[in-house]
């Protein structure tokens, strides 16, 4: 009989990729997860791990108890969620990561409006920014209970393993240029933009170790060219305020553009670029109470109707 709890540990191995990387995500010592591995193998009978140099490797059977385990330990985080669910008036904090300008626009309003009271079924709530990747590395490591992340149609990601995930809407990436360049430019206000014509501009770029930079380079590249940079920044609100300067263009996701000023023409691309928005909550836990709440509240309400740059309207069916 394999046992569950060494099963959850070759799962973490399996996420983390590493003894030490494991042992602190499960709060354990490193000889204890290693003991824990090796009693796992002497069940299941086979060779789960081995060494290759210095670091140890999941063998394909190895991997194939990891997909068991996955589903496994989901349904018991899903028996879990239920029994939570009947129990009447208990209530605990979710904690939540998200990316900047959905921690901007999104998040806050899973608050109360101020000078009203929580809902009675509302959890306490905890938020840390963080990009995608940390966002999804804190949920491994059981951090957080939901990582609200984003990927772009040029540069999609795949669903880290033990989750799932609940898409959120779709939002358009708009370029972002002076109106004075936009004039020049025949340009009229709301047109779509061809990058073609912008292979001779100054590119305002995010920084490299984000996605939003990967996917400037690879809209740059579809068109034909490569960005001359002029500038990189982390933050979307530089860029914007350098373009307000008429420092460069860039390409800026909707709900990350500031409010409308005078100086900022935004425009979508002749070739559509968008940008989606996930829910990301280990595999079972998204029909605990505390959770499903907040999931609920994360998806915008349906229109059709064309929303302020802070939130994009949901996709209908």
């Amino acid at each position: 009989m394999l046992d569950v709890r060494r099963l959850r540990v070759l799962a973490e191995f399996a996420s983390q990729g590493t003894v030490a990387a494991t042992a602190q995500a499960l709060h354990l010592t490193g000889p204890a997860v290693s003991q824990q591995l090796a009693v796992l193998e002497k069940e299941a009978g086979v060779r789960l791990l081995e060494k290759r140099g210095r670091t140890l490797h999941l063998t394909g059977a190895g991997q194939r108890l990891v997909d068991h385990a996955h589903v496994l330990l989901g349904n018991l985080a899903a028996a879990e969620s239920d029994l939570t669910a009947l129990r009447q008036g208990e209530r605990g904090t979710v904690r939540i990561a998200a990316f900047a300008s959905a921690a901007r626009t999104i998040i806050p309003t899973l608050w109360p409006t101020p000078g009203t009271a929580p809902a009675p079924e509302a959890p306490t709530l905890f938020l840390a920014e963080h990009e995608p990747p940390a966002a999804e590395t804190a949920l491994a490591r059981h951090q957080v209970h939901i990582a609200v992340t984003h990927s772009y149609s040029l540069l999609p990601r795949p669903l880290p393993a033990g989750c799932e995930h609940l898409a959120l809407f779709d939002e358009p990436v708009l370029l972002a240029l002076h109106t004075a360049d936009a004039t020049e430019r025949h340009l009229s206000p709301g047109a779509p933009a061809d990058l073609r014509r912008f292979s001779d501009a100054p590119w305002l770029l995010p920084g490299p170790e984000t996605a939003c930079h990967e996917m400037t380079q690879r809209a740059c590249g579809a068109a034909g060219f490569v960005p001359r940079t002029a500038a990189v920044a982390g933050d979307f609100t530089v860029l914007t305020a350098l373009v307000a300067r008429r420092a460069g263009v860039a390409l800026i996701p909707r709900m990350a553009l500031p409010a409308p000023t005078p100086e900022l023409s935004v425009h979508p691309l002749h070739v559509p670029v968008h940008r989606s928005i996930h829910a990301l909550y280990r595999s079972g836990t998204g029909r605990h109470p505390d959770i499903r709440y907040v999931l609920d509240r994360l998806l915008p309400p349906p229109t059709t109707e064309p929303g302020p740059p802070g939130r994009p309207p949901a996709r209908t069916a």
